[in-house]
């Protein structure tokens, strides 16, 4: 499901009617992708010590795991709605560990080396993050997801300390890769490689409305 660009607020709901139906058993795996307006956003972690100046741009406590970032344009935004009672993906950390991997995976194919950096959650090329993860489970459904900054305007990073390091750097692909990096090349490497990791052999694009939900669970991430 391709939402475009939206605002966070919206692109939740969205979250919601999907995880609602996913969680009544009405409705398939679901992989959201979206580009969000410039917004800052918590996890359940306590962090506005982390918020340092967001000079005007909106921010959000959210239901996911991990502490503060920003979203904006030029940043993907994965929110994967699905069951943990696959057998591809049954724990929690067996599922972060293929998101970051299929991350991980669409940064090879720019030529880029992709890392883990225990016991942050998140992906890594250096000493830079790249990537921000941080998601939720509900009655065995997961939500909230992955932030893998494409191309956006790196100096929005400075109004927060990200994920809470203050020793960490944040970049992009396309300033590793010193070249205009497009979209629609990421979102396409990004369906394939988690089609792929997650053993999915069918795609089907849906736009599909359901009803909201109510109830909270489990969450993790940074």
């Amino acid at each position: 499901m391709d939402l475009g660009r939206l605002d966070y607020e919206a692109a939740l709901a969205v979250q919601e009617r999907v995880l609602e139906a996913k969680t009544r058993g009405a409705a398939d795996d679901c992989l959201i992708l979206v580009e969000h307006p410039h917004v800052i956003t918590t996890g359940r972690r306590e962090a506005r010590a982390h918020i340092l100046d967001p000079g005007g741009v909106t921010v959000l406590a959210t239901s996911r795991g991990g502490d503060v970032t920003y979203h904006g344009p030029g940043q993907l935004v994965a929110y994967p709605i699905v069951d943990l009672k696959s057998k591809l993906r049954r724990a929690v950390h067996r599922y972060l560990d293929g998101l970051e991997q299929v991350i991980i995976d669409v940064l090879g194919s720019f030529g880029l080396a992709g890392a883990r950096r225990p016991p942050f959650t998140g992906v890594w090329t250096g000493d830079r993050k790249i990537c921000a993860i941080g998601i939720a489970v509900r009655r065995g459904v997961t939500y909230h997801g992955a932030a893998l900054n494409v191309a956006p305007d790196l100096s929005y990073f400075r109004r927060i300390v990200p994920c809470g390091l203050e020793w960490a750097q944040v970049t992009s692909i396309e300033r590793e890769t010193g070249r205009s990096i497009e979209m629609e090349t990421v979102k396409h490497l990004l369906v394939q490689e988690f089609c792929r990791r997650f053993g999915y052999d069918g795609l089907a694009r849906d736009g599909d409305e359901t009803e909201p939900a109510a109830s909270s669970g489990s969450t993790r991430g940074a």
